[in-house]
């Protein structure tokens, strides 16, 4: 008889996390298919539900963490890539949910982020840039032409930053010919924007980091409404 309960047991346990790991991509596929729709997307994001057992947090109604990776997003004409959301604290009630309301869905906090390409960058820049790539925490780029009396063949740092505008892309070094050109000179003509000014949750970019591949931009929002959200992106 014990050995009987044990294997009984040993199912059930078996079975449980069986229906545990089908529920969760049930939920994650249900949600990107939402997702997918309310965003007008062409490719259905993948969606990571974290936390074990899935099912004590589905019944809850209360998720530590999921995560919605996007991929491209195209915002006033300007598609950046890797576009990722983060939501923690995630209160939905699983009667809501099953009714596919996303009014009293919330989000503790939602972190979007995002990868602004060199090839991005460069096509909004002045015509006098012929290269971008990262450089110490700021951008580097290689120069030709002519700005009023200085022949512009060298290279430019130049920091990133968030604004009202979008990313402020400014010189704060600028060489030609193994000569630094005052900044006040050329600093116009040689500064420009990216018209992107928010991402997939409602909020300012307000962190920028530049890497390697490019320049990575996030955003986040507190006490976020998904009802609210789609509002706001429509």
């Amino acid at each position: 008889m014990r050995k009987f309960l044990l294997v009984v047991l040993v199912l059930l346990v078996v079975g449980l996390v069986a229906a545990d790991r089908i529920g969760v991509r049930v939920a994650q596929n249900e949600i990107g298919k939402q997702v997918a729709a309310q965003y007008d997307l062409a490719k259905r994001p993948d969606v990571t539900i974290h936390g074990v057992p899935f099912l004590t947090q589905a019944v809850q109604g209360e998720y530590d963490q999921i995560d919605v990776r996007i991929g491209d997003w195209t915002q006033q004409g300007i598609t950046v890539q890797d576009v990722k959301v983060e939501m923690r604290g995630v209160d939905a009630p699983l009667d809501q949910v099953a009714g596919g309301n996303a009014d009293s869905v919330t989000a503790r906090t939602a972190t979007a982020s995002a990868v602004l390409p060199f090839d991005l960058i460069k096509s909004r820049a002045p015509k006098e840039v012929k290269a971008v790539r990262a450089k110490d925490g700021n951008l580097e780029v290689d120069m030709s032409g002519q700005v009023l009396a200085f022949s512009l063949n060298g290279t430019a740092e130049l920091s990133v930053k968030p604004s009202r505008r979008g990313i402020a892309i400014t010189p704060v070094k600028v060489s030609t010919s193994g000569i630094t050109v005052p900044l006040d000179t050329v600093r116009d003509r040689l500064a420009w924007y990216i018209p992107i000014t928010d991402l997939p949750v409602g909020s300012r970019i307000s962190q920028i980091h530049v890497t390697g591949e490019g320049v990575e931009v996030a955003a986040t929002a507190e006490n976020v409404k998904l009802g609210q959200l789609q509002k706001m992106t429509q």
